[in-house]
């Protein structure tokens, strides 16, 4: 039977790095014998714009995600026609709420799982066009950010008497339902992993602002609770604010980092700096029977139909989505496959000769058909 593999491309690159990430897939089908009906709603801005602004995907969609095996998203986001920033709708919410924010919320993906790893020969731009190679083996962290609730449960809104708004309110919600399962899913990753760089230490992270915020006392309060049951895993507790230093100038010293909401999308867009920029950083939205994978980069419309944008960060996000598919099905050759695909990746970065802009500069750059290519070529070496 074929794993039912359902493809967001959404906005913007959205589409153009699907493609790679497709490509991907079916080079796996190809090679391993594993077998997936890919199918694709179109969703985003776009989609809301040139189907009479009424909904941003179209009717059914969300239960057929709700029956998929697998979610691959792209990238949501369009400029709105009045220039004052992305298309919105009615409700006051992005065209593209849907497939995102309204995932995670109606298949509960409670944990927003980033992998932040640097990869040997990924180089960074300093300022102008200074370029050196960072020290592969110093960034190897995953970071859990609770995804259901925290500054984006919806729960707010604006006053806006005579038509002027004159009044916002965005209401934070912590529960410790939804602390107690992202603490402990960090805990159980720990246990798995080898330790920080550092000191190969197994350790668990909590950021939080927790001096000012009654919803960040509970919060550590709910993981020093749970850090009694892994006594094996040092506990380790950070401010957000002082964290965001702290992650710069000493990342080797992380293993996995555990925090709500907003704090974790800041500090992790953040943290894809250590690994050489959003085109590598990849999103999982992971519960208990769902998972949706995406690259964290967004919809980037100033680049969408140039084949310039990195492909990469979708493709590792596919990677990722198979690895999760492969365990909660039992089938280990989905697992070998992410495995190969991720070192395939390693191998083009580390030759460095097909990359696109962001990674090379734009003289040395190829565009993202190329990349995505090469990317195939070392995964068919893997997989024959």
């Amino acid at each position: 039977m074929a794993y039912d593999v359902l493809l967001l491309p959404g906005d913007g690159i959205g589409p153009e790095v699907m493609r790679e990430g497709r490509a991907v897939v079916e080079t796996v089908a190809k090679l391993t014998g594993a077998k997936f009906d890919l199918s694709t709603i179109p969703s985003g801005g776009q989609y809301y714009l040139e189907h009479g602004q009424k909904r941003d995907w179209p009717e059914g969609s969300e239960e057929r995600c709700a029956k998929a095996d697998l979610i691959l998203l792209g990238a949501v986001g369009w400029p709105s026609p009045d220039g004052k920033g992305p298309v919105t709708m009615p409700d006051g919410k992005m065209a593209g709420w849907s497939p995102v924010i309204g995932n995670r919320t109606r298949l509960d993906l409670y944990a927003n799982m980033r992998p932040v790893k640097l990869l040997p020969g990924v180089q960074h731009r300093v300022h102008g066009k200074h370029r050196t190679i960072w020290e592969a083996g110093k960034v190897d962290i995953v970071f859990f950010r609770e995804n259901t609730e925290g500054l984006y449960s919806g729960i707010g809104g604006i006053l806006a008497p005579g038509g002027n708004k004159t009044t916002a309110v965005d209401a934070r919600v912590i529960t410790r339902a939804a602390s107690e399962r992202i603490i402990r899913r960090a805990f159980e990753t720990s246990r798995k992993r080898n330790g920080a760089p550092k000191d190969k230490k197994k350790r668990v992270t909590c950021i939080a602002k927790d001096n000012v915020l009654r919803g960040c006392q509970m919060f550590v309060e709910i993981f020093t609770e749970i850090g009694k049951d892994y006594p094996d895993i040092e506990k380790d507790f950070a401010i957000v604010d002082a964290f965001t230093q702290w992650l710069i100038t000493q990342p080797e010293y992380y293993d996995v980092c555990v925090t709500t909401n907003m704090f974790g999308d800041i500090v992790t867009d953040l943290a894809s700096v250590l690994q050489g920029g959003m085109g590598l950083a990849v999103g999982c939205n992971i519960g208990d029977k769902h998972g949706m994978f995406e690259p964290i980069h967004g919809s980037a419309p100033k680049h969408a139909g140039k084949d310039k944008a990195n492909p990469i960060a979708m493709i590792l996000a596919a990677a990722e989505g198979l690895r999760w598919l492969g365990d909660q099905k039992s089938d280990a050759i989905l697992g070998r496959a992410a495995r190969a695909i991720e070192d395939s990746v390693a191998a083009v970065v580390l030759e460095g000769k097909t990359l696109t802009y962001d990674m090379v500069g734009e003289d040395r750059a190829r565009p993202m058909s190329e990349v995505g290519a090469a990317v195939r070529v070392e995964l068919e070496k893997r997989l024959k």
